[in-house]
């Protein structure tokens, strides 16, 4: 069982990017799904989670900025990134949730400069 992160990078204040994580070794269709973050110095956050059914939930700082979406089919789930900023710099992870059986992906690093 492997997730795979990529699509981050380094960008402007404002800038958009999309991060995918893709799935193997099993279906994830009944997972919920998510991203974290961790910067620097702190602790890893949640970003943003999407149910099985579509449901969605973000943190504070990114409601109205980023949507967090979901190909079954695919085992994939996505993170569209919209006017980003300074503080939305971290290493941007991916986690599969069932039952308190949980994977992660290895991470990807979003850095936005001012």
């Amino acid at each position: 069982v492997q997730l795979q992160a990529s699509g981050g990078g380094v960008v402007q204040a404002g800038d958009s990017l999309r991060l995918t994580c893709t799935a193997s070794g099993r279906s994830f269709s009944a997972y919920v799904l998510g991203w974290f973050r961790q910067a620097p110095g702190k602790e890893r956050e949640l970003v943003a989670t999407i149910t099985s059914a579509g449901l969605t939930d973000y943190a504070d700082s990114v409601k109205g900025r980023f949507t967090i979406s979901r190909d079954s089919a695919w085992n994939t789930v996505y993170l569209q990134m919209n006017n980003l900023r300074p503080e939305d710099t971290a290493v941007y992870y991916c986690r599969a949730l069932k039952y308190g059986l949980e994977y992660w992906g290895q991470g990807t690093q979003v850095t936005v400069s001012s």
